[in-house]
């Protein structure tokens, strides 16, 4: 049995705590630092893990040589320097998504990663989620058959945030489920929003991004609705899946429904049976906080390692583009240069 990582933890506010809950429990894990520069926060996350050192200093993280591994739950703008921190201090990294706010910095934290030799983990939640992996296992099994398109519906009222749009906040989340359900590098995106609470933070986004097979997939991101939904629905030639987070059972529902080509070239619709197929309830952040300790003691490249962070950003980034062109499609490889 593996000795267990030495964990630091930085940022352990709304989000934070989580990741704390599962670092201080998780047997591959050994908790050593809690950092958090609030200090009423500080206090009452130390009392409740009382065997890890509390600080306001990062560098406190830093300058530990057992420690092997920090973990980022902070702002998103102190991502890039935070990390690059902890890779040059010789620590394994976990940042939380998304990994920068512009691909610029996150091609910086790829060339550290790289260069120091350590592992960079973003923290893609639903790329562990149980009902994601089974979808993407229908997709390769061929029960979809051949995917058009894959469209996401992520609204809900919520926390509207003064420095963070719905594309960065919401839409990371689904970025990266298109690109590792589609399985292709996108050439084009677009996006239109508008800003009805703060001047400047687009409150409700509608995103598209293109792919050179044809294939497409769509974003509804907003935080002023009605319904909470966290769905995506994958379209196929022979049957379609709906991933719903939301639903208590049945995550995952298979459609046998789509078109029949029948003689003299006429096309007729078909709709038969609806199924659930099984779904691990194990918590997706549990996952993905077991998946980062593996990969720090193995070496193994994380599943949502430093180039996916940096694709995912890349999309965000030239999304953002053009939700400030009014719309205009942004080719990505004109934005990567």
């Amino acid at each position: 049995m593996s000795e267990p990582v030495r964990v630091g933890m930085a940022g352990v506010g709304r989000w934070g705590r989580h990741l704390l809950r599962n670092f201080a429990t998780l047997p591959g894990s050994d908790l050593r630092w809690v950092c958090d520069p609030d200090p009423e926060l500080l206090a009452e996350r130390a009392a409740a893990h009382p065997a890890a050192r509390p600080t306001a200093a990062f560098e406190d993280l830093l300058a530990d040589d057992e420690l092997e591994a920090v973990v980022l739950a902070t702002p998103v703008p102190t991502h890039h320097d935070l990390a690059r921190q902890a890779l040059e201090a010789g620590k394994h990294v976990f940042v939380e998504k998304p990994m920068t706010f512009s691909a610029a910095e996150a091609r910086d934290l790829r060339d550290t990663a790289q260069r120091t030799g350590r592992t960079l983990m973003v923290g893609h939640l639903l790329r562990y989620h149980p009902g994601i992996v089974k979808v993407r296992e229908l997709i390769d099994a061929g029960e979809l058959g051949d995917v058009r398109y894959v469209y996401g519906n992520r609204v809900n009222l919520g926390t509207i945030r003064p420095d963070e749009n719905a594309l960065w906040s919401l839409g990371v989340h689904d970025v990266s489920v298109v690109l590792h359900l589609l399985g292709d590098e996108p050439d084009e995106v677009s996006a239109r929003g508008e800003c009805y609470v703060r001047p400047n933070v687009q409150d409700v986004v509608f995103g598209y991004i293109r792919f050179p097979t044809g294939q497409i997939g769509h974003l509804h991101l907003s935080w002023l609705d009605p319904d909470k939904l966290r769905r995506m629905t994958v379209v196929g030639t022979r049957k379609m899946a709906v991933f719903d987070d939301m639903a208590a059972e049945g995550k995952v529902t298979v459609h046998d429904k789509g078109e029949i080509h029948m003689p003299e070239g006429r096309i007729s619709t078909h709709a038969g049976d609806i199924w659930s197929p099984r779904i691990d309830a194990t918590e997706p952040l549990r996952l993905e906080c077991e998946h980062f300790l593996e990969c720090v003691r193995t070496g193994a490249e994380p599943r949502t390692g430093v180039d996916e962070g940096l694709r995912v950003v890349e999309v965000l980034e030239a999304m953002q583009t053009s939700l400030e062109r009014g719309g205009e499609t942004v080719s990505l490889a004109a934005a990567a240069r």
